[in-house]
């Protein structure tokens, strides 16, 4: 295990180079100067211009600038916002709570719900219950996330009146956060109603969310679980007259869930592309709003920070749901 762990470490280290290459590539071809953006309305001399791109080093070559990148980013420093000066990573640990709460639920809700719709739709093969849930995966898999998000604001918010449009919690609530996530910190505050507002205002944005990662987890569970059905230990097992619900909890869904489960691994990256939508359709105070913000303003130093912080956790969970492998099948445990 120790050995394969260390496998691993070492192919992310050329994944995460290429990553700081492309952010880093990526912010520099966006239209806009962030010269500019720092004088705001004052304007700038030709001079005044050329001292200042001297100072954030953006007269340099564009290898200089990313090695010097490279260096701050090994010391840890992801740089300063242009436009509020703060800390890049002191800015992503203040938002970041909000995402991961979103993406939790999210993932959860998914996760509770496509696993038991697949296995079902594979048991009932060809019944109209497979049929009618897998063309709505399907449906779901395919609905553009910004039209479904609006759809449902439109319907549950405007028409029916029973969620909230935008942001986390009523603005009627006030109190220090403790853990960032404001299920928890509605709760810790012991203010009446103020867990029932914070829920609320995340049914929508959870619900949007977890659409696509439920249609996939859904497809992939029922393929899975009609190939292990097939398999000879299952048919084994049915003829030592085991019941039914124990073939296909124990023997079959738990050889199934290893591809499942690197779905689920691989919707996390989903989760953070899909945030992005969301997070700026429910004004979500979170990274994907965040990140919408600092492209329209062109504050390179939090693009190009906030993507590589991004594809870090992208990474890190991949990692875990390799791990975990052994824990589902002890025969494919990593030695």
């Amino acid at each position: 295990m120790i050995r394969f762990l260390l496998t691993k470490l070492l192919y992310l280290v050329p994944t995460f180079l290429g990553i700081t290459f492309v952010a880093f590539g990526f912010v520099r071809v966006l239209p806009g100067d962030p010269v500019l953006l720092m004088a705001g309305e004052r304007g700038l001399s030709p001079e005044r211009h050329a001292e200042l791109a001297h100072q954030l080093g953006y007269d340099k070559p564009f290898l200089m600038q990313y090695l010097d990148f490279l260096v701050r980013l090994l010391h840890g420093d992801l740089g300063n916002s242009l436009v509020t000066k703060k800390p890049v990573l002191t800015e992503f640990l203040a938002l970041f709570p909000a995402t991961m709460e979103l993406g939790i639920v999210a993932i959860l809700l998914a996760t509770l719900i496509g696993v038991p719709v697949g296995v079902l739709a594979a048991i009932k093969r060809g019944s109209w219950f497979d049929q009618v849930s897998m063309t709505a995966a399907l449906v779901g898999f395919s609905m553009p996330i910004f039209w479904w998000g609006l759809l449902l604001i439109i319907f549950f918010s405007g028409i029916l009146q029973w969620t909230p449009v935008s942001g986390r919690i009523s603005l009627m609530f006030f109190f220090p956060p403790v853990t960032g996530f404001m299920l928890i910190d509605s709760l810790l505050s012991g203010q009446k109603g103020a867990f029932a507002s914070a829920f609320s205002h995340l049914i929508l944005p959870s619900i949007v969310l977890a659409t696509i990662p439920l249609a996939v987890i859904a497809r992939q569970t029922r393929s899975a679980m009609l190939e292990v059905m097939g398999e000879d230990y299952v048919r084994t097992a049915k003829a030592k007259g085991m019941p039914y619900s124990r073939v296909v909890m124990v023997h079959a869904l738990r050889n199934a869930m290893i591809p499942v489960i690197t779905t689920i691994g691989l919707q996390i990256g989903v989760l953070m592309a899909g945030a992005i939508l969301t997070e700026t359709i429910f004004s979500w105070p979170g990274i994907g709003k965040w990140m919408i913000d600092s492209i329209s303003r062109r504050d390179y130093p939090v693009v190009q920070s906030g993507l590589l912080l991004i594809a870090a956790i992208v990474m890190i969970v991949n990692l875990i749901v390799d791990l975990t492998y052994g824990l589902i099948n002890p025969r494919i445990r990593h030695k």
